[in-house]
């Protein structure tokens, strides 16, 4: 019987215990940190095997493959001597593909991939399709598996760690949104590494399959001329609409394949720069799968948007607050920041993942009237920004952010969540600091 080791035991690492186990292997599950109790709860319901709090080496170096949770490194001490051992490491989603014919609708990119993902997803499921959703988002692609599901259509939204560690998985419609800086600190600091981590979103197409991408991104454009691409190129634009396949123009939507379709741009439901590029995205995916003009008109015009992306939470006292949690890095902090009409006042701080500020910097000039540092160690949020001359605040938790908020804004102004960098300093993830966030605001 051959061995797996699965490292990390989240919403990934059980979904592919629980798969590994009904396919006839010997599973073995470890986690550094403590699991929670109603995953503990799924592995002893399967009678799988684990431990929480450290690694044991001889049963982990023993295994014939491991499963490891994306968010390790590689550099983390037990992967680091997996792999002088030579051990295959791979993800779940690389595991869970061996397992499904299902046609594989995958989606990356540095910033839109959870609300491209939610559309494609809203797009299909609304048009009555066979679809399920999985990776960052949605349950375990690995647990649907081993529960049985049988969709047509996965829609999965892959991140640069869970492409790192997938081999030969298939993306049937490959969705490549942008390449920005983002997760350098994981990449040794290196741009090119990060890119390379994206491109592979691309791995195993052939001229069945397709690729969509945003042909306005400099770096998808110079990583195109290294790569012989067999599957069919789908670029979109919001600049030009030669040789597109979606664009927008004079205030219309339009797809050109497999039929023309075109829509208002004011009818769609998501706005903003950065939504063009989403909505162009999924528009393309969708139609290539044969939704109909109908059915992708009316849910281009009904989607509700995603949870802490933009997220209007409240107007308070006259003053409007956003919720964009989810903007953990520079470029997505631009989008918003981009996208606002009113005088600002920008939340920004966290762990910083070796961001340059400098992206930013004219927006901030132009659109901030005040900025609320929000993180353990504020420093380099100083020394970046106080030069600029625009009031800050220094706050270490959400409720002094929000006060130092509510003493800053006047009528007619906007609060703006949009952070730049991950959550881990002062919460659990993201999500904690949105809601944290939403539920301060509704209660001022």
């Amino acid at each position: 019987m051959s061995k797996i080791a699965i490292l990390g035991a989240a919403e990934s690492g059980v979904g592919a215990a629980v798969l590994a186990q009904k396919k006839g292997f010997e599973v073995f599950v470890s986690d550094m940190g403590k699991i929670k109790e109603h995953y503990k709860n799924t592995l002893d319901e399967y009678g799988i095997e684990w431990e929480e709090g450290g690694h044991s080496a001889e049963k982990i170096l023993d295994a014939d493959e491991i499963i490891k949770s994306p968010g390790i490194p590689d550099n983390a001490p037990m992967v680091a001597k997996a792999i002088e051992k030579g051990i295959h490491i791979i993800n779940e989603i690389e595991f869970a593909g061996r397992y499904t014919d299902a046609k594989m609708i995958c989606i990356t990119g540095s910033n839109g991939k959870t609300t491209t993902t939610s559309l494609i997803y809203h797009i299909l499921k609304n048009a009555n399709y066979n679809v399920g959703l999985a990776g960052n988002i949605g349950r375990s692609l690995a647990l649907q598996i081993a529960e049985g599901c049988t969709y047509e259509y996965y829609v999965i939204e892959l991140s640069s760690f869970q492409l790192d560690n997938m081999y030969d998985f298939h993306a049937n419609i490959a969705v490549l949104l942008n390449i920005t800086p983002d997760h350098l600190d994981r990449y040794d600091n290196e741009m090119q590494k990060y890119a390379d981590s994206k491109m592979r979103i691309v791995r195993n197409q052939n001229d069945n399959d397709a690729f969509i991408y945003w042909a306005d991104d400099p770096i998808i454009s110079k990583e195109l001329e290294k790569y012989g691409i067999k599957a069919r190129m789908c670029p979109f634009s919001i600049l030009s609409k030669n040789g597109m396949i979606g664009y927008i123009e004079n205030g219309t939507y339009t797809l050109e394949t497999p039929t023309p379709f075109n829509m208002e741009q004011e009818s769609l439901s998501l706005h903003g720069k950065h939504n063009m590029y989403n909505s162009l995205a999924a528009g393309i995916a969708t139609r290539l799968t044969g939704v109909s003009d109908e059915n992708l008109k009316k849910s281009l015009s009904n989607f509700q948007g995603v949870e802490h992306r933009l997220e209007n939470v409240a107007t308070v006292g006259g003053v409007h607050y956003i919720n964009d949690s989810k903007a953990t890095n520079v470029d997505a902090c631009w989008y918003a920041l981009e996208s606002m009409t009113t005088p600002t006042i920008l939340i920004i701080g966290g762990k910083d993942k070796g961001n340059d500020y400098e992206a930013i910097k004219e927006l901030v000039i132009k659109k901030c009237a005040g900025l609320v540092f929000l993180g353990a160690d504020n420093s380099k949020l100083h020394a970046f920004f106080d030069p600029l001359g625009i009031p800050t605040a220094d706050t270490h938790s959400m409720k002094e952010c929000i006060e130092a908020c509510n003493a800053m804004a006047k009528p007619g102004y906007t609060v703006l969540l949009s952070p730049c960098c991950a959550s881990f300093d002062l919460f659990k993830n993201m999500e904690d600091r949105g809601e944290q966030f939403k539920e301060l605001v509704r209660n001022l």
